[in-house]
């Protein structure tokens, strides 16, 4: 596996800032660049051998500068939602951004995916790696403490996309960092996802509102359009009229994962049947935001027109809402302590 640096152009301030490229011997490339620690591109051969890139995105570091939906880039302090964009903690209330209605939404208004973050290759187990780091100080976006944050993006030669989250801090804080990459496996510029088929390993899904905001409630999804226990498409569930499908127009809900958190087990799958693309993906993460691309309209790479539906996001976090339902796992991070979770996203095809 090697890596290469080269330009992607500049920041208005006139930054530079930079792409890098992981490549294996298998044909698999991924491309990332250093603004938001954002996956541009992932590219991965079909059951015939012909390469698609699989991942929504821009071509231009403008396209990223501007508000967009949150491709391919790492998110925090806090992914996903937190009702009325507050918190307490240790007995003192944090007021944050109101970026999503009344509620907060990926750190806020420049969260983690607005940052320029420092690169640096690495070698771990004789192999490179990518190590993005970005020191995020207290009171930014109005979180308490000073939070030192790594992720790290290494790509094997099993076709492997491994992503190794780390933050510590000098206060107790929250934390809860994903990845938000849309994949379409038939092509970025492909058209919609209607037709994959999913498979979550969760019997258990968290209710939510109107608005995406967890009520507290974890249902079974026996029963229901969320049932993912076994490989289905997702046209099936997606025009139905249950409620939690209309709320969101689509899938937007966190599902609670069978995983025990200790080692990146498998936490479900994504097949394309036309391409016979399969992307497996693990995690010692508690639970998964499938997000089936619901408000996307945009021009991205290639001049490809991204509407509604054309890529869909496995994002692996804490639940969203959990500082305000005791019951959901704590994205709460103590100080002293380290914040480690691993996610991989895994490729292959299927005859």
């Amino acid at each position: 596996m090697s890596i290469i640096q080269k330009s992607f152009g500049k920041m208005k301030d006139g930054v530079e800032v930079f792409l890098f490229k992981l490549t294996n011997s298998k044909g698999m490339e991924v491309e990332i660049i250093n603004y938001g620690a954002t996956i541009v591109s992932i590219k991965v051969p079909d059951r015939n051998g012909n390469i698609e890139d699989v991942v929504l995105g821009f071509d231009n570091i403008d396209s990223y500068i501007k508000p967009h939906p949150f491709f391919g880039a790492i998110v925090g302090r806090h992914a996903n939602r937190i009702e009325n964009a507050e918190f307490t903690l240790n007995g003192k209330t944090y007021y944050l951004a109101k970026n999503d209605g009344e509620n907060h939404l990926h750190g806020g208004n420049e969260g983690f995916d607005k940052k320029l973050w420092e690169s640096q290759i690495i070698n771990i187990n004789m192999q490179e790696s990518l190590q993005l780091s970005y020191f995020s100080k207290d009171g930014e976006e109005n979180y308490p403490g000073n939070l030192e944050v790594k992720v790290t993006y290494t790509l094997t030669e099993e076709n492997e996309l491994i992503i190794d989250y780390y933050a510590i801090s000098d206060k107790d804080t929250v934390v809860n960092l994903t990845n938000h990459a849309y994949f379409n496996l038939k092509g970025h510029n492909k058209g919609d996802i209607f037709d994959h088929q999913l498979m979550i390993n969760a019997d258990k899904f968290t209710v939510t509102d109107d608005k995406g905001i967890p009520t507290g409630e974890i249902r079974d999804v026996k029963g229901t359009p969320m049932d993912f226990t076994s490989l289905r498409s997702i046209r099936e569930g997606f025009f139905s009229d249950y409620e939690q499908i209309k709320f969101r127009s689509g899938y937007d809900h966190n599902w609670v994962l069978t995983v025990s958190g200790k080692v990146a087990e498998k936490a479900g799958e994504l097949y394309e049947p036309d391409s016979g693309r399969l992307m497996e993906f693990f995690t010692t993460k508690p639970g998964v935001q499938f997000y089936s691309g619901n408000f996307v309209d945009t021009i991205g790479k290639e001049g490809a027109n991204y509407k509604n539906n054309s890529g869909l996001c496995l994002e692996t976090q804490y639940f969203p809402n959990a500082l305000k339902h005791e019951h959901f796992p704590s994205p709460i991070l103590k100080v002293g302590e380290e914040y480690k979770h691993i996610t991989i996203y895994k490729f292959s095809t299927r005859n």
